[in-house]
């Protein structure tokens, strides 16, 4: 038998019988110049996008992945993007992100999952009672919109029912900027910390988020849930995220699906540190390959404490996420 050697007018190696043989290529299509939209929403595998001033419905190119895009992404859309009811567009493109906002189901999880892309603001709605404040959550939180390269605001909701000023003692030494509101009040000063920005809404179920958008938003109708008496939890009423157009002076809210964990398996102990700035400065006096646990000899955040130059609740809290990821911080 004479081998033949595959030479260039060969198409696709061997010829097979009945099949009909295409050149191969790597090129891919090119869709510069299809149009650019922003995803307001998810749901059941249908995107709501806005292109200019029209929102058009959308499905998506399978090459994305099935979690290829998310609330916040800006993509390209080719089809009918005319908006009118029972059109359907393609997304084929995700714009490169400039942030995204990630966290694991717990400590122990691999698997990142990104919550929103492109926000530029990260709004930590907590309330002040029903349900109490979790310094722990909020503490996690802010590690993730550190690492994110997000500009935090805390803002503490049902003021009508606690004092605020335990919590705003506790995050004081991080410089991070408080809003403080109560059931009908004026929220101008929450919208002008809001204005000209893309922020995202996260929080633990119950402590008012759609409450808030809902008070920001006139027509948003985000449905509103209640407490449970026995748990103090809050019963889930988001079940996925939405960009919503703040009215003057502007900025947009993405509102979230209330969270009840914030793993961080997929931020460094390095990151959990540097991510409050007060105790990164405290751990230069460490000694090398300080794990900066309870029990650590010669920490320097024991000493900073003792010298009251940082406070005792900030270290433990940042103590309890780095032993709940079970790695050293170094």
């Amino acid at each position: 038998m004479v081998r033949r050697e595959i030479g260039e007018d060969d198409q696709a190696g061997y010829d097979r019988p009945g099949k009909r043989n295409r050149a191969r290529t790597k090129r891919r299509p090119d869709y510069s110049d299809a149009e650019v939209g922003l995803v307001m929403t998810v749901d059941r595998g249908r995107y709501q996008c806005l292109v200019d001033d029209r929102r058009v419905r959308c499905t998506k190119a399978r090459a994305l992945g099935r979690k290829g895009v998310i609330v916040g992404d800006r993509v390209r859309i080719v089809g009918d993007t005319s908006g009118d009811e029972g059109t359907l567009a393609r997304i084929v493109e995700v714009v490169d992100r400039e942030t995204v906002l990630r966290r694991t189901a717990d400590d122990d999880d691999p698997y990142e999952r990104p919550i929103v892309a492109n926000a530029t603001q990260l709004v930590i709605v907590t309330a002040l009672a029903d349900p109490p404040p979790r310094t722990g959550m909020i503490d996690r939180i802010l590690v993730a919109g550190y690492d994110a390269g997000l500009e935090p605001l805390l803002c503490l909701t049902k003021a009508d029912l606690a004092d605020p000023d335990e919590l705003l003692a506790a995050y004081e030494p991080l410089g991070v900027p408080v809003s403080v509101v109560r059931p009908g009040a004026d929220l101008t000063g929450l919208r002008d910390l809001l204005a000209d920005e893309r922020s995202v809404f996260v929080g633990h179920s119950g402590v008012g988020k759609s409450t808030l958008v809902n008070a920001l938003i006139p027509g948003a109708d985000r449905e509103i849930g209640v407490v449970n008496d026995v748990t103090g939890r809050g019963r889930h009423t988001s079940t996925s995220a939405i960009a919503l157009e703040l009215p003057s002076p502007g900025g947009w809210v993405i509102d979230t699906p209330g969270v009840r964990s914030f793993g961080l398996s997929h931020v460094s102990p390095d990151d959990i540190i540097a991510a409050f700035g007060d105790l990164a400065e405290a751990t230069h006096a460490c000694p090398r390959a300080c794990p900066h646990t309870a029990d650590s000899p010669g920490c320097g955040l024991d000493a900073a404490v003792e010298a009251g130059e940082v406070s005792a609740d900030r270290v433990e809290s940042v103590r309890r996420i780095l032993a709940a990821r079970g790695e050293p911080s170094y």
